[in-house]
């Protein structure tokens, strides 16, 4: 048994989003093309608070090809718009790495132009995954399960 869960973004982003996000993001999909330092020293556009914070010692949404665990094949894509960004990802993440995941889908809800289901994250032996939404800006978690067990890890609210 293993610790993995299956993630999956798909959302627009404004473009108004600041620089400084579009960087930590393109850091996190693994195809930025600075060194990434500074990703934690925020701007006069974005504190710091809103970027990953300097315990954040990997990209989370980087790997390619075969998934391991969820099946299918593991992606990451930022590409730019007429309207800003377009952003689609699907990635296997530890449990252990799931509280580093938090701040950015919450950063990425409050950047998003998209309302409603901008993803999915799910333990890789479950069936039913829970919703990530977006509502105006707040990141919302809603559970598919009847009974609501299986909840993940509260860093995202219900």
């Amino acid at each position: 048994m293993g610790d993995m869960y299956a993630v999956e973004l798909s959302l627009d982003l404004r473009a108004t989003m600041p620089s400084a996000v579009v960087d930590e993001l393109e850091w996190h999909l693994g195809t930025a093309t600075g060194t990434g330092a500074g990703r934690a020293e925020g701007t006069a556009d974005v504190p710091a608070e809103e970027l990953a914070g300097p315990d954040d010692v990997f990209p989370l949404l980087a790997e390619r090809g075969p998934a391991a665990r969820i099946g299918g094949l593991l992606v990451g894509e930022l590409h730019r718009t007429d309207c800003g960004w377009a952003l689609t990802a699907r990635q296997e993440v530890h449990a252990e790495c799931l509280s580093d995941l938090g701040p950015v889908l919450e950063q990425l809800a409050r950047h998003s132009s998209t309302e409603g289901v901008i993803g999915q994250i799910r333990f890789y032996e479950d069936h039913v995954p829970e919703l990530l939404i977006n509502e105006s800006g707040i990141l919302v978690r809603m559970s598919l399960k009847a009974d609501g067990i299986g909840a993940g890890p509260a860093y995202m609210p219900v």
